[in-house]
């Protein structure tokens, strides 16, 4: 079986990944920069999702070769005009830990009602093979809820906030199998599907 490398160190977007292409159907072995044992950062400076993207997709596939599949994602609140956008996590200015960056959303919403709350989840995936690389992009849409729910999964702060009106729960009590069938990620990976059947010569339905 063929490797597909997804450059991420977060084993949540690993178990995601891997829960998309199991849904999918796609014959697939994911490995990540664990399981390669590579410990090398990219620094994310880049001024919008794509270019974060591209820039580890190929970071990472010039130091493996294998077929490589890297993102850059995060929340853009319309009443704030995308913001907190491609620094989600940097969004104060330096590294935010979770409770920091929920504190920041509901602070600067504060007094926001419900109609203006509009948000969504993006996420921009590149993905390369013999040197040429293919993006594509997912969305999805919601509101900020007013306050928290109680779980928070790590890595994930801005989950315990974002409702999804049409099943009416926030992002964060769904279990992985649920999110997996609504996630941006997937709407991305299905745009891919054409290039994953070719790198890998599948034989798929889109």
């Amino acid at each position: 079986m063929r490797k597909l490398l997804i450059a991420t160190t977060n084993p949540g977007k690993i178990r995601e990944y891997k829960e998309i292409f199991n849904r999918l159907k796609l014959p697939v072995k994911l490995v990540s920069l664990k399981d390669l044992k590579i410990k090398e950062k990219v620094k994310e400076d880049g001024e919008t999702f794509e270019e974060n993207a591209v820039k580890k997709a190929k970071f990472y596939y010039k130091l493996t070769k294998l077929p490589t599949l890297a993102e850059d994602s995060g929340l853009e609140i319309d009443y704030l005009n995308g913001q907190p956008g491609v620094k989600s996590r940097r969004w104060p200015g330096y590294e935010a830990s979770d409770k920091e960056l929920i504190n920041i959303t509901l602070k600067k919403l504060k007094g926001v009602t419900l109609e203006k709350r509009g948000a969504q989840l993006r996420v921009v995936m590149a993905l390369i093979i013999d040197e040429k690389v293919k993006t594509f992009q997912g969305l999805l849409r919601g509101i900020i809820m007013e306050k928290p729910i109680k779980k928070m999964i790590p890595g994930y702060p801005f989950r315990s906030l974002f409702y999804l009106p049409e099943i009416k729960k926030v992002i964060g009590e769904l279990t992985m199998e649920q999110e997996a069938m609504v996630a941006h990620r997937k709407k991305a990976v299905k745009k891919a599907l054409p290039i994953l059947k070719k790198i890998f010569n599948l034989n798929l339905r889109s």
